[in-house]
């Protein structure tokens, strides 16, 4: 156990970080599977920006590496330009 006050504030800080990624990491990996689901080409396209924007965000945040979120968004727009 953490003998110091600040040890033992870090081990909260950290504790509530790791609960607040894990959540938006959570939320992010739903929109992207959301969104591999869609069909209509119109709504991906609205969608996608979305996500997007939410990957920049956990990027920025370093929830998630920005070369994932990189990944991400590729491939995301990949698929939704094969969409008919």
């Amino acid at each position: 156990m953490a003998n110091h006050k600040s040890a033992i504030k870090r081990i909260r800080q950290s504790e509530a970080r790791k609960l607040r990624n894990r959540y938006y990491a959570k939320t992010m990996r739903n929109a992207v599977r959301d969104l591999r689901k869609m069909t209509d080409k119109a709504a991906a396209i609205e969608q996608h920006k979305k996500v997007s924007s939410m990957l920049d965000k956990l990027a920025r945040k370093n929830t998630i590496s920005k070369n994932k979120a990189s990944n991400l968004k590729s491939k995301l727009a990949l698929y939704i330009n094969k969409l008919g």
